[in-house]
Formats: C-alpha cells, structure tokens, sequence
C-alpha cells in the first residue's frame, strides 16, 4: 500500500504493510523537487520519482490525498498538479487509486476529522510502532493516508463478507 501525500516542493510518501493485526512501514520520506527547476521540469522530475518508488516497492495500490479546500489557488493549483502526475504514474503501473480527504485521514488515523497535525503524526508513530514521529510532516501524511486506506478497506471487506 502506498500513501501519497501530494505537493510540488515537497511529496510524502510512505509504504505501509498489514502484518497481521499491526502496521508496518516498509518505506517512508519524502521527494523534493528543486525550485531553481522550470515548473514542467520539477512535474517531470516528479512523475520520474514516483514511478521509480512504484517499481521499487510494487504496491497494489495508492491512496492520496484528494484536494479538500484551499484559500491560496496558487498552491491549490500546484497540489493539484502534483496529484496529477502521481496519479498518471499510478495509473501506467495498473495501480488501483483511492482518494481521501484530510479530515477523513484525521478521523481514520486519530478518531477526530479536526485532530491537529502533531497528533496524526503522533498516532502515526503509534501505529506503525516507530520511535517517533516520521519526519518531515509530509512524510507522516503519506503514512496516514496509507494506514488510513488499510483501516478502511478491511472495514469494507469485513461488512460485504457479513452481507451488510
């Protein structure tokens, strides 16, 4: 399972395994693009990344962050290209893709939809049994969102083999 948390700066990433009645983090960080890069260049540089982490880790699937709200439609614009691009290199490797927004993440990975950044990471570290926090932040919400899928998929699979 792979969690993206999408961004041109700065991409979280984290692959994450169900072991059982645990979560285990196989992978986890982030990709950087450099600003001094021409914008296409960085979304190249981007796609490059992820498709290199898809081939290494061989996921069968991808859960990203949807776009829930953004003020700033210079940055909305650019997560929104991002997540373009991360869903095109997932789309030629047959992934199959799962979009959440932040507060479903929150309320998946807390038990609160408006549960601050520090207790996702917090409970991400729990989680995953990690002696701290993943850093950088970004990193941490790919591992949310990757855990995040896992909770809710096993749900999904629990209630159709009950019949509900």
């Amino acid at each position: 399972m792979l969690g993206i948390d999408p961004g041109i700066k700065t991409t979280g990433y984290g692959v994450v395994e169900r072991a059982g009645p645990r979560h285990r983090a196989v992978a986890l960080g982030v990709i950087r693009t450099p600003a001094s890069l021409a914008h296409a260049d960085r979304l190249a540089a981007l796609q490059r990344d992820v498709t290199a982490l898809i081939s290494e880790h061989d996921p069968e699937v991808m859960a990203i962050e949807r776009l829930f709200f953004n003020s700033n439609v210079r940055t909305a614009m650019a997560v929104g290209q991002a997540s373009g691009v991360a869903l095109a290199a997932a789309a030629r490797a047959g992934l199959e893709v799962f979009t959440y927004t932040p507060p479903e993440v929150k309320q998946s990975v807390a038990g609160v939809g408006s549960a601050p950044k520090s207790q996702v990471q917090a409970m991400v570290a729990a989680i995953l049994g990690l002696a701290e926090a993943p850093k950088p932040p970004d990193a941490a919400d790919a591992c949310a969102l990757a855990i995040c899928h896992i909770n809710r998929s096993g749900l999904a699979r629990a209630l159709k083999a009950a019949g509900a």
